[in-house]
């Protein structure tokens, strides 16, 4: 599974002119499911982006989880994440999973991080999305479990 996690002061998701997800100061990450992943990825993944310390602590120093400031998880699913762009002038998408099971495993990701953590939001599976951000840092992290 892929996380594209990006440290944000705010961030929504809107969806046909309704705010379908928002947060405060915390992580927006998009989700990219491939063909070869499961439960055991989506766990790895979701302990990685809790734990993950990009929030600076006193001393300026990135030392601190989202947890750690009880900010915002907003979980927005992209399966253009887990494109091929190796070759050509067009994106190949045999790596990602089938909607079926790219709609599992997000929903399974979501479920997990709400009864681990209480503060998250979340897009919405296949939908045309609008997502709206004030990136702080800039700070961005691709992470990718296998």
């Amino acid at each position: 599974m892929i996380g594209l996690l990006q440290r944000v002061r705010s961030a929504r998701v809107d969806v046909d002119g309704k705010t379908v997800g928002t947060i405060g100061q915390g992580l927006l990450v998009f989700i990219g499911v491939e063909q070869r992943d499961d439960e055991s990825r989506a766990d790895r993944l979701l302990e990685r982006l809790l734990g993950y310390r990009v929030f600076p602590d006193a001393a300026g120093k990135m030392n601190l989880s989202v947890m750690d400031i009880g900010g915002g998880l907003l979980l927005v699913p992209q399966f253009t994440l887990a494109a091929d762009t190796n070759k050509g002038m067009r994106p190949s998408f045999t790596p990602a999973a089938t909607p079926e099971q790219g709609r599992r495993l997000f929903e399974y990701l979501v479920y997990r991080a709400r009864t681990l953590y209480a503060s998250v939001a979340t897009g919405v599976f296949g939908a045309d999305m609008q997502v709206t951000l004030t990136n702080d840092g800039p700070v961005t992290f691709w992470l990718r479990v296998e």
